[in-house]
Order: C-alpha cells, then structure tokens, then sequence
C-alpha cells in the first residue's frame, strides 16, 4: 500500500490561539521582553537561554510542532503506529557531556534527553560497502589501509592533515562557540582562551584559515582519492565538500571523532526528543512555546522592532528584542516597509539578503516494512550515505543520498516485527520543476515517483527485497518540506561558499573572509540566528547560533556569571569558565553590554 506526501497526509492545523485570547499564556498586553520566531534548533535554545537569564520569553512556531526540521511524524496503520523522522538523523555527542553546542544546552538548562548510541556510518559507494569507524583512530587508518588506492600514502596525508590543522583544532577546547557574544564583552567571555593563545602564537595565523574554505587546506597536503571523497562526504552535512565548506567545520571532526567515547546517538522515541528537551528548558524557566503561531509582520516604531503582528492580526510586543529564526528569504519577508516605516539602509539590507544564494531543496522518502526473517547481520549502524558516482557532485540530488533506520536501535517508533526507514537526498534538488506542478494533479504524483527512484534504489543496496516487504511508503517532495519547515522553496540553507565574505558580515567580515550574514541587523532589537547564520548549517551549529544571539542579548556579567555556573557540571566543561582574566577585562566591557541598540533602557529614554 502506497501513499503519497501531500498535505492532506499532515494533521491539519487546528485554529490557533494567541497572547490575550485564552490560551493561558502570562501577560495581558501580550508583551515579552523577547519574542523569539520559529521554534529550531536556534530558536529554541536562544528562547531557553533567554529565559534563564531571566528574560521573559515567547517562542512562536507556525507548525503544529516544535524542532523545526528535527521534528517526527505519526502514521497508524493496521493499528500500529509509526514514527518517522523528517530531518536530520546523524548526531555525535549527545550521549554524554561534550564539545556538542546542543548537548551544553542540554546541561546548562539541567534537562536530560535519553539516546541509544552506535559507532559508525555505513557507506554504499560504487566500490561497494564499507563503514567508517567513529571512535578510533587506528579502526579509521586500517579502513585507509583496506580502501584507499594507496594504503600507506592515505595514512600518511590523513595524519599530515590532522597536524596541519592540529593548533586550531586544540582551540576548540580553549575557547567554546558558548562563549561568544556579538559586542565587546567577548574580550571578557573568551578571556579564558588567552593561556592557549600564549602557548601556541601561530593560533592568529590560522585565523583566517578557520573561515576559509577547507579545499585549500586539503589540496595542499591530500591527493589520495578515496581520503578525499571521505572529507567531501564529512563536509556536505554543512552544505558543501571540502570546497565552499569552512575549515571550522572539520575541526570538530579532527579533534572529537577519533576519540575513544566518541559515537553517534539516537534520541529515544525519535529527534522530536531534541525540541521537547529544549522546551522544557524554556518553560522550566517561564519562558513559553505557542504553537500555530504564524508570524506575518515584524513590527518597527521609531527604526526599532517592537513586536510582532500574526497572520490572523493580533499583535503580540516585545520590550528588548525579536529574534528571528526563519531563513535570511523568510525574515526579510516579514519586514514590510510598505506599511511602516524602516530605518534607512533596510531596504537595500532586506532585498539583498533575500537574494542570496542557497542551496536545493531535499527529497524525502518514509518507508514502513515487514521485517520478519529479515537479515540485517550485514550492517551496525542505522545511519547510512550512499554515493552513485563520485565523478559527479555531492550536491546533486539524485547522486548523493542518506537513509536511517532508527527502529534498530529504538524499537518504540514502530510496532514489533517492523522497521521505519528514512530516505533523504542531499540538499541539492532543484525547485524550480516543482514550483509548475499543482499538488493534486498526476503530472505532480508521477514527477514524486521519478525523483524517488533514487531513494528507493539506495536502500535496495542495503535491503534488495524492501520492496516486496513494504507496509506502505510516504514520499516528501520540496512542496511538502517547504510547507511544513515554513523554509522558502524548500530550501536546505543559505549557500554562501566559504572563502569570501557574505554580504553584511558586519565588521569580522572587513578583516576574516566570514561567510556570515550579522546576527544583527539594521533594525534596533532586530536579531537573527539559525543555520544562516555562524556557525552555519547543522543541528549543533544551529544551537550555537541561537545560545549566541541570547549572550548578545544580556550584560557580559549574566553571561560571564552563566559560563561559570555550567563551567562546574563536568570536568570536561571548565575550559567553559573565563576565569580571573575575565574580571579584568570585565570593567571595560561591562558598561558597552549588551551594545545599545538591544538596551531597554535607551528605547524608554
């Protein structure tokens, strides 16, 4: 039994309720000191960050669910249920206190989220199966050994590359993204950094090279083939191979995954688990979550953003600031100077920044099946990448892909004697055919079928008879992930390569090539976080964003004070503290924080 993804498959949205309408929601006026739009990776931990510094905290989410694309999907059938994932599936460092920016949320808000945990990532390739081994260093240079055109040779410039970039790598545990803030309180939060920066000088040397494209790093030093088609492929979860993706990214990789604990993590009961922890963070601390709140309007008096205005007109404000999490395409949407007045400069900002570029949209398939007799002894892992032809790009749709069976290890997200398997391709799959098709007609269900073979075709590699297994199956075409993840044109992010500045990158921008656009923007109390913004694309990153925006938000001493408190919960966390060189800097920063177009203060005077 077949069924397409269309939007009769989603629970339809119930009528919503708002601040001022009884829904139960505190304040009368509907009025915040921070309302935050979408309810990501990036809004949910800046909105839970928010509350615990003690803001009073609304976090608005169109969907009917929190998570933004971690979130999962429900389908009864023959009275079982099946949970599907619709987002991202590979996480490492949940599992235990880490380097992970989403995990340091998780303890800085003392919230717990349960996860079964696995060791590698399956490969289908058109030389065949082959796993990579996370966790140990030796298991990886034995797969070199094994796979790699020349064995030895792989081994050699894998290790060059690892000393290479081995200073900058140490810095990820000198000074933690948590740690920053977009104001001159950074002196005093990352003041904890500088014993590392006089022990190893040549870290200002490389700074630039931590914003700059990965490519010039590898082609220096790396010319085997197949150890370069794996850091493409380690790459591409940012949104680029080696070439267009940032150094920074692959720091992590370097510093973390060869480590003896290290493994990947599967949330208990599916990634909506990644939402929920977070919202019960925000709303352990007052903050709230509003669901079916979809934000039509940002509001701006006197070049300040006050509020918002939601689709069915009720005005919600905000004392200290907005912060969107939408894509740079949706933001801009909701800043219409049509109808307002807006700072000088934000209409050349928003038209702009709505024209960057991005990158595709995302193919999905959901397959329920039968797994009775079935034999899966020859793979570990639920997580797997499968590449047709490594001649053509990672980017390409119908080239690379994903699939993730998570009932391997969490047999809760379907019934007993089943599997649920998730399909997905990079994000690469153009829009535009898809925009001509009306959802309903058949010249939009055979394109759905055309474009999946792919996806089907990938886990025939793994489960040649999946077919003839199959309980029924869901396809997810960029419509769909369009309207659901409220993303325009379905889009799996801003594509700014990196190795060039983004428009608006701020001042960073004017002296590191930093593919960013600001946080901030040309409207007062304006902020953005998310995967557009640093540190990019991906679940940690897009945390980090959000936890950066909050820290930009508060005085450096809450921020100084909070670093300190999380700094305690693990060892592993003290490199979090700034220490005594931070009360030194403190003085001269405190009075600039936060920067005044975020104070309270200066809007009332």
């Amino acid at each position: 039994m077949t069924f397409s993804y269309d939007m009769s498959l989603e629970p339809k949205y119930e009528k919503p309720t708002y601040p001022g309408t009884g829904n139960g929601l505190s304040g009368d006026a509907g009025e915040y000191d921070v309302i935050v739009i979408g309810s990501g990776m990036g809004g949910l931990s800046c909105g839970a960050l928010s509350a615990k510094y003690g803001d009073k905290t609304l976090v608005l989410e169109s969907h009917i669910k929190c998570g933004g694309s971690a979130h999962t999907f429900s389908r009864m059938h023959n009275g079982g249920k099946y949970s599907f994932e619709v987002g991202p599936s590979i996480f490492e460092g949940l599992d235990r206190p880490s380097l992970n920016p989403l995990r340091i949320v998780f303890d800085m808000l003392d919230e717990k989220m349960p996860v079964e945990t696995y060791t590698g990532l399956g490969y289908w390739t058109p030389t065949g199966y082959w796993r990579f081994p996370i966790g140990s260093k030796s298991a990886f240079e034995q797969l070199l050994m094994e796979q790699a055109e020349d064995g030895p040779k792989a081994v050699e410039e894998w290790n060059a590359l690892r000393k290479r970039l081995s200073t900058l790598g140490g810095s990820t545990t000198a000074v933690s993204l948590l740690n920053l803030r977009q104001d001159a309180g950074f002196l005093a939060t990352t003041a904890g950094s500088l014993p590392f920066v006089a022990t190893h000088p040549d870290v200002f040397l490389d700074l630039p090279l931590t914003f700059d494209s990965l490519h010039k790093t590898v082609d220096q030093i790396v010319t085997v083939p197949f150890l370069r088609n794996f850091i493409d492929t380690m790459c591409i979860f940012c949104g680029f191979p080696a070439k267009g993706a940032m150094t920074a990214h692959m720091l992590y990789i370097l510093e973390r995954f060869f480590e003896e604990s290290a493994c990947y993590a599967v949330p208990i009961g599916g990634t909506c688990k990644m939402g929920e922890t977070l919202q019960r963070g925000l709303e352990k601390f007052g903050g709230k979550l509003q669901m079916n709140a979809h934000v039509d309007e940002i509001m701006v008096e006197d070049g300040r953003a006050v509020g918002v205005r939601l689709k069915n007109g009720n005005i919600i404000k905000a004392k200290k600031a907005v912060v969107s999490n939408a894509t740079p395409f949706d933001t801009v949407k909701m800043l219409k100077p049509d109808t307002q007045k807006v700072p000088e400069g934000v209409i050349k900002w928003r038209d702009e920044l709505g024209k960057l570029p991005r990158h595709g949209a995302i193919m999905h398939l959901f397959l329920a099946i039968d797994a009775t007799d079935l034999d899966l002894s020859h793979i570990q892992d639920p997580a797997h990448l499968v590449v047709q032809d490594w001649g053509r790009s990672l980017q390409d749709s119908q080239n690379l892909c994903s699939f993730f069976i998570p009932s391997l290890l969490d047999p809760s997200v379907c019934p007993e004697g089943k599997h649920v398997i998730h399909v997905y391709s990079s994000g690469g799959e153009p829009y535009e055919p898809w925009e001509k098709l009306e959802t309903d007609s058949p010249e939009y269900e055979a394109y759905k079928e055309e474009r999946a073979k792919v996806l089907w075709e990938a886990v025939e590699r793994c489960i040649p008879d999946v077919r003839d297994r199959l309980e029924f199956s869901i396809i997810g075409s960029p419509l769909a992930h369009e309207a659901f993840l409220r993303r325009d044109r379905g889009t799996y992010g801003m594509a700014w390569a990196a190795g060039t500045s983004a428009p608006h990158a701020g001042m960073l921008g004017g002296v590191l090539p930093f593919p960013f656009p600001n946080l901030k923007t040309p409207v007062d109390g304006l902020l953005r976080c998310g995967d557009s913004c640093f540190p990019g694309i991906g679940t940690p990153s897009a945390a980090a964003s959000g936890i950066i925006a909050a820290n930009t938000m508060n005085p450096v001493g809450k921020h100084i004070d909070m670093l300190k408190e999380v700094s305690k919960r693990d060892p592993l966390y003290k490199f979090l503290d700034p220490g005594p060189l931070a009360n030194l800097y403190r003085p001269f920063v405190e009075g600039m924080t936060p920067s005044p177009e975020l104070r309270v203060e200066e809007k009332a005077n």
